[in-house]
């Protein structure tokens, strides 16, 4: 990948991971600055966070691996993860008493998902000289 594809996927995560991160750990600032649409949610800002977070995440991802699968999953599973914990943290403000479970389950998934292709992608086999090469399936 060249220079330019780099920048522009680096520039782009920032654009997702910057107020995502903003958005779920700071979210009455984010709804001050940036996002004033009334009435102020606080669980709806920390989900937004966590997507946009998810999103940063595959786009940085793939300025290091070129296995679109591993990249998919990785994006998948940061979002699940802070999804989840979004869901964990505001639990007494809503919603279904089974979406942190539910939502902490499809993160574990993911997340068990994503280091199995890596695994699978990055595994290493002795070669012909007793050396360690890396395989790419």
């Amino acid at each position: 990948m060249n220079r330019w594809w780099r920048l522009i996927l680096v520039l782009s995560a920032l654009v997702f991971l910057v107020p995502g991160v903003w958005a779920f750990g700071w979210p009455r600032s984010f709804y001050e600055y940036v996002a004033r649409f009334e009435p102020f949610n606080l669980h709806l800002f920390h989900d937004a966070g966590a997507f946009q977070i998810g999103i940063g995440a595959a786009l940085l991802a793939a300025v290091v691996w070129r296995d679109a699968l591993l990249v998919g999953l990785f994006g998948g599973a940061v979002g699940a993860v802070v999804h989840g914990v979004s869901h964990i943290v505001d639990r007494n403000l809503g919603g279904n008493p089974a979406d942190p479970w539910v939502l902490s389950a499809l993160a574990v998934l993911l997340t068990v998902a994503t280091a199995v292709r890596f695994a699978a992608v990055y595994r290493t086999e002795p070669d012909d000289g007793g050396d360690v090469a890396s395989t790419r399936t």
